[in-house]
């Protein structure tokens, strides 16, 4: 079981930053990529950043060039960096974790998310 907990939302103005983490904890086994989404109310789940093992990353074409996200492997922690948020931005973010097991037939994955912290960018 690897549980996900994500810290850092909150309320900024247009043009502000933010920093969100996520911790993974419990029996964890190999992560092989985490991530973030995030949900505006009344619209889709959508990905914003995600981040291997090795450090590729990809990011939604809205954000790019605005957020930065990372990863410490050894802290079991990936970060999203937001920089000049706008209210378009606002959204529950949530960290999303794709845990891989090896078994002797093969790989078992599973996905694991947080709960989700809130991002408000508003005047």
């Amino acid at each position: 079981q690897v549980q996900l907990v994500e810290s850092g939302g909150g309320l900024v103005q247009p043009g502000g930053s933010l920093r969100l983490s996520c911790a993974a904890s419990g029996s964890i086994v190999s992560i092989n990529g985490m991530g973030w989404y995030r949900q505006a109310p009344g619209k889709e789940r959508e990905l914003v950043a995600a981040v291997t093992s090795s450090g590729s990353a990809n990011y939604a074409d809205s954000v790019k060039g605005r957020f930065t996200i990372s990863r410490d492997n050894a802290k079991n922690t990936v970060y999203l960096q937001m920089h000049s948020l706008k209210p378009e931005d606002t959204a529950v973010y949530y960290c999303h974790a794709h845990v891989t097991l090896p078994l002797s037939i093969g790989t078992f994955s599973y996905d694991s998310w947080g709960q989700g912290t809130q991002v408000a960018v508003s005047s």
